[in-house]
């Protein structure tokens, strides 16, 4: 791989990261901590959102979050013709 596709790869892999973590940042703290108290004001199954948010909600994206990172890099490997089996 040639430096130019290496820095294109190492961008697009430091933009995903930066993506994944800003939702991250925004359900761990914005949600879970700063905006508990107006979203217990709805309720979810009887539960206030912000508790149910703060202890099942955030699990439940931060699982999604490594699902999407495993098939964004995927689509990224392949895009640059990065291949982790050694033959």
């Amino acid at each position: 791989m040639n430096q130019d596709k290496r820095q294109a790869y190492w961008r697009a892999n430091t933009a995903l990261i930066r993506n994944l973590l800003i939702v991250w940042a925004l359900v761990s703290l914005v949600f879970s901590i700063l905006l508990v108290q107006p979203l217990n004001n709805i309720r979810l199954g009887g539960v206030p959102f912000g508790f149910w948010m703060a202890q099942q909600g955030s699990i439940f994206v931060f699982v999604g979050l490594i699902f999407v990172y495993a098939v964004q890099m995927d689509k990224i490997d392949r895009k640059y013709g990065v291949n982790r089996r050694s033959k």
